[in-house]
């Protein structure tokens, strides 16, 4: 009997669009963290290659997709078929009924209508059990098919063994011989033959395939067939050795039962009271969602010692490793999560980032694989930093982290992709200029909060004059405040702030956002950013000013509507784009300053008219846990206003009753604004 799996909607936020995202999710079997992950394909014509509303199925994809925005590497899609297998998605595809579709986080069951049979899978760290059952035992086909990209497949039909490789990746400029290893064991007996199919004909060899437009259909013998699978970025013998450590000699069903009490156990971390079934089927869908990344990235070699592929070096290191994770989304609210009620796997994860330092010489910003480099600034500081606050982080692993830390805080990189970007100008000037780089505004407020998180771990490293040279440092913030505007604006080198500005204009100087979403993004100093008004009171003024502006937008730098812009304009919330990052802590500003009702007016609306557990359970992006968890902390009555510090601001909690790993805790208690870190251990 399931006690929170049966309130997770794995479809939550799926019902996205390119120029409309209720989320841009994916609904993922997979194990909590776990490497390798499984989704429906519907349609692969772009990365939003699942939607709740298709009635086509294109195969099961094995994915490490985080985001559509980021795409897909190292996937593969497997595709029970029947008569005439066919390779093409347009060709193949069958239809079924995603109404009847059992999506769940820890096992699958889809029914093809076409292919007359039913598919299920538990997944496994590195994998997954499946099994097929067609109608019939008449002419059925097994088939495993590339995504994109260079494709091998190999049968050892005596050992009733495939073995198959894909180098699929977008964007791999960052990365070096990226390769995919997949094993598949089938059970004894259950198939006829491999028959290959691929625009190269001279790849028609029956047994192996290889090239690109090539893919492998394997004969059924009978109407059941059984397989276990697993990958691995380092090689077969590898693969081999996760799938035995995955599967451990237990059957399908032994698999289902620990999928399914890992899920259970994670859910159950924070457990929630209330008569409210809205609350509690959003609350453990957005539950799940915090649980899928980061991707563990890292091996278990035949000495039980963990190794990791280097994608900047093509070659294998020890130690471990997590990918697939955007620290400009993610520290706002998943570490510190992950600081309440995964302390073990957040120390792990905090080693993986300094190993990524280790093998590339810079902290990472945006990992898929590889560096992505896709959102400006280094805010794995504050990542590094909370973890180290809350004792998470440590000896050697810390020290590592702070050089690390040190270095893109001054150096510029000669790659775009890594470090802060005008890291160098920021030192010089105290701020980013508008001619060094876009997005200024942004990557000045941001530095600055960096900064800050600096000196904290200075502090605590006892190295007090580096941590007094960047608090002064973390105050540069201010260098960009104009008094007659109210808003952060972007300054020449020489100084003067650029002209013709507008507060609704997106982009150029400000990430994703404009003037009105950017200009508050001071959490280490908000009193420091109040006083820049001239007293509390005015600053409130100035947040009032903005949730009753209406949600007017200027294309600005951007060549075309984004997103963002019409999530924000679809909702009554004035400026706050609570859709986006950029705005999260922005209702939590009265709280940090001592309004906590006015706060909980604002976040109970925004949680009660725009989150959900339905298919477009979001305002906006999901981004790895990061709006899923904005909602749980705002349900449970605490948010992380400032990641670096060893509070929470206070909210009224939204539910009856709230368990923290066992242990009750109600923030409505509490008669300050804050509540310390160490009340919810």
């Amino acid at each position: 009997m399931t006690q929170y799996l049966q309130y997770v909607n794995t479809k939550q936020g799926s019902a996205s669009l390119h120029r409309y995202s209720n989320g841009n999710t994916l609904p993922l079997t997979q194990l909590p963290f776990g490497m390798a992950a499984f989704a429906p394909q519907t349609d692969a014509s772009s990365s939003w290659y699942y939607h709740p509303s298709h009635r086509s199925l294109e195969g099961i994809r094995l994915t490490h997709q985080p985001s559509p925005w980021i795409a897909d590497y190292g996937s593969l899609v497997l595709f029970p078929q029947k008569f005439e297998p066919k390779f093409d998605r347009s060709a193949r595809w069958s239809g079924f009924r995603p109404e009847e579709a059992v999506l769940q986080p820890h096992y699958m069951k889809l029914t093809l209508l076409r292919s007359r049979c039913t598919f299920e899978l538990v997944p496994t760290e590195r994998g997954c059990a499946f099994r097929t059952e067609f109608r019939d035992d008449q002419k059925n086909y097994f088939s495993v098919l590339p995504v994109s990209g260079h494709f091998t497949a190999k049968l050892d039909a005596e050992n009733d063994t495939l073995y198959v490789t894909t180098d699929q990746i977008s964007n791999d400029d960052n990365i070096k011989s990226f390769r995919m290893y997949t094993v598949i064991q089938f059970a004894p007996g259950q198939l006829w033959n491999a028959h290959i199919v691929g625009t190269e004909k001279r790849n028609r060899v029956k047994n192996e395939v290889k090239g690109n437009g090539v893919g492998i259909h394997l004969e059924v013998c009978g109407d059941r067939l059984e397989g276990k699978l697993a990958v691995s970025y380092i090689g077969f013998e590898q693969a081999l050795l996760n799938l035995s450590q995955d599967h451990d000699d237990k059957d399908f069903d032994a698999l289902f039962s620990d999928a399914q009490i890992d899920w259970e156990e994670h859910l159950s971390r924070i457990a929630i009271e209330t008569e409210n079934e809205k609350i509690l089927r959003t609350f453990y869908s957005c539950m799940y969602r915090a649980f899928l990344y980061p991707h563990k990235c890292y091996e278990i070699d035949d000495n039980g010692e963990p190794v990791h592929f280097v994608p900047y070096t093509g070659k294998t290191a020890k130690g471990v490793r997590y990918t697939d994770n955007g620290f400009w989304d993610t520290y706002r609210t998943v570490y510190p999560f992950f600081s309440l009620v995964a302390r073990n796997e957040y120390r792990e994860m905090c080693e993986a980032f300094v190993n990524d330092y280790r093998d590339c010489g810079w902290l990472p910003r945006w990992i898929a694989m590889g560096e992505r480099g896709c959102m400006p600034s280094t805010l794995i500081d504050a990542v590094l930093c909370d973890a180290a606050v809350k004792g998470i982080l440590t000896g050697e692993p810390l020290e590592k982290a702070f050089e690390g830390m040190l270095k893109h805080a001054n150096v510029n990189s000669d790659n775009d992709d890594f470090g802060r970007s005008g890291a160098e100008s920021y030192v010089k000037l105290g701020y980013v200029p508008l001619e060094a780089h876009r997005e200024s505004v942004n990557l000045t407020l941001d530095a600055a909060y960096g900064d800050w998180c600096i000196s904290v771990i200075a502090r605590i490293l006892g190295k007090n004059e580096i941590a007094a040279e960047y608090e002064k440092r973390a105050l540069n913030y201010q260098n960009l405040f104009d008094p007659s505007t109210g808003f952060m604006r972007a300054r020449h080198e020489t100084g003067e702030f650029r002209k013709d500005f507008s507060p609704t204009s997106w982009g150029l100087d400000y990430t994703e956002g404009s003037a009105w979403q950017n200009s508050f993004a001071v959490p280490h100093d908000i009193e420091g950013l109040a006083k820049l008004y001239g007293s509390k009171e005015a600053f409130f003024q100035k947040i009032d000013e903005l949730f009753e502006t209406a949600p007017d937008y200027e294309i600005g730098w951007y060549s075309s509507e984004i997103h963002e812009m019409t999530e924000m304009a679809a909702v009554d919330f004035g400026q706050c784009a609570i859709s986006n990052q950029p705005s999260f802590h922005i209702p939590y500003i009265y709280s940090a300053l001592g309004d906590v009702p006015k706060t909980s007016d604002r976040v109970k609306k925004i949680c009660s008219e725009l989150f959900s557990y339905k298919d477009d359970g979001f305002p906006g992006d999901e981004d790895n846990g990061t709006t899923a968890l904005w909602y749980v902390f705002s349900v449970i009555g605490i948010y992380p206003f400032c990641p670096g510090k060893k509070e929470f601001v206070r909210t009224k909690k939204l539910v009856d009753k709230v368990s923290i790993l066992g242990k009750e805790f109600d923030a409505d208690g509490y008669s300050s604004n804050t509540v310390p870190y160490e009340d919810l251990l």
